[in-house]
């Protein structure tokens, strides 16, 4: 089974391969080189290497099913 987890991209760093991404108050490091992304990108994250950009609706969306569920 594989899980994604969705955040918000908060900084690119210089090389373009790393961004600092919010995940609801946690910031990670993680691997953007699979997916071209910006400062304020909503991203799905897998085993530390962002696998998709997704628009705001499917992020908004997506929050709101996982706090109903109860996981967020």
């Amino acid at each position: 089974m594989c899980l994604s987890v969705q955040g918000r991209v908060v900084e690119v760093r210089d090389d373009g391969k790393f961004a600092v991404v919010d995940f609801g108050g946690v910031t990670k490091d993680i691997n953007v080189e699979l997916v071209g992304v910006r400062v304020g990108d909503n991203v799905l994250v897998h085993a530390g290497f962002a696998i998709e950009v997704v628009s705001d609706e499917d992020f908004m969306r997506n929050g709101k099913l996982i706090e109903e569920l109860g996981c967020g």
